[in-house]
């Protein structure tokens, strides 16, 4: 019987699957093996505590340890005294398993030791192991988070989503904003205009989308909408894939005023009516002010239907004209160096 040779697109599906199923398999076993790794660790640390507290050892003890276990391992990395001190802090900072297991485990080495040197508080440290494995934090995100202090921000700003949307919708909206949102991408004048802003946040639209969080999706700027023979613009448009809504934002340059809402409430019923798909939830607003007062935030939303969240947003302060003359340049400021080098003994 003679063999029939596959066609190049079968042979392809084929060779794909394969491929597919490989890598799936490779990192399975690359995360295995990683927490297999950050166990042992945390089981090393756990012993060194437990003997030097039982028998009264100082700090001596790891630079011997890791001197006869890295002749007893000599292929084996992570042994060095350095090292061993951490996995004594991770044990100290980890001591229940079950915690250990259900977050901390499951991410690299390289992420604990970040968690251990910037974050010393045990809620807030947890908060960011179980972010980083939900999203997928990269251990330079996951510090570039710990500095932005998303923890103090994520889920404060004020709004109307218990009244306005259904559960589970109104926590996992609530949860997404922030309050302040921070735009030190940014370097902008105190009375910079709203265009101004919103011209920075395209322009680094990458830097505004990671400041947003996970989830957002770019639909434009200045977005218009015909309503009643008159043209409207919505400063941005976005659609967030897990709440599977749009959500507009709205840019003050100033303090919050109480019209806002009613005007973010216009907005929200004509994208409903507009742009929404019948599967889609409800669209949701969020204002974005360089100040607000929360009282006033309060009794604003409290009459509003739609949903819609209010934030203070943060960026760098432009230097008036008047004071960048009498400060050094950057080519100054490196001839200095070299000088103060030069006189070195």
């Amino acid at each position: 019987m003679e063999e029939k040779t596959p066609s190049t697109q079968t042979y392809a599906a084929l060779l794909a699957s394969i491929k597919e199923r490989i890598q799936s398999a490779q990192v399975r076993a690359a995360v295995a093996v990683n927490q297999e790794l950050v166990l042992l660790y945390w089981r090393i640390g756990k012993e060194i505590l437990a003997r030097q507290s039982a028998e009264g050892w100082g700090k001596n003890i790891i630079p011997r340890l890791a001197k006869d276990l890295a002749a007893q391992f000599p292929e084996m990395k992570g042994l060095s005294p350095r090292n061993l001190g951490y996995m004594k802090a991770f044990a100290e900072a980890w001591p229940e398993e079950s915690i250990l297991q259900q977050a901390v485990a499951k991410l690299p080495w390289g992420h604990n030791v970040r968690l251990l040197d910037h974050v010393k508080d045990p809620e807030e440290r947890l908060w960011y192991a179980r972010a980083a494995n939900e999203n997928g934090w990269s251990r330079n995100m996951l510090v570039l988070h710990i500095e932005g202090k998303l923890f103090q921000r994520q889920g404060k700003a004020v709004t109307n989503f218990q009244r306005t949307l259904p559960s589970p919708q109104s926590d996992l909206a609530q949860q997404l904003l922030k309050d302040p949102y921070n735009f030190d991408f940014l370097t902008l004048s105190k009375d910079a205009h709203e265009r101004e802003l919103e011209a920075g946040l395209v322009e680094h639209i990458r830097k505004f989308l990671l400041e947003l969080g996970v989830g957002f999706s770019f639909v434009g700027s200045q977005y218009p909408l015909e309503i009643a023979g008159e043209d409207y613009r919505l400063d941005l448009l976005f659609y967030h894939l897990k709440l599977r809504c749009f959500i507009v934002i709205d840019l003050k340059g100033g303090a919050f005023k109480p019209e806002y809402t009613g005007k973010m409430n216009f907005y929200l019923a004509a994208v409903d009516d507009m742009l929404k798909h019948p599967t889609d939830q409800p669209s949701i607003g969020l204002i974005l002010c360089r100040t607000k007062k929360e009282l006033v935030v309060e009794y604003a939303l409290r009459g509003t239907t739609t949903p819609m969240g209010i934030s203070e947003f943060t960026h760098l302060e432009k230097l008036p004209d008047e004071f960048k003359g009498s400060l050094p340049t950057i080519e100054e400021i490196e001839a200095e160096l070299g000088t103060e080098e030069e006189q070195k003994p």
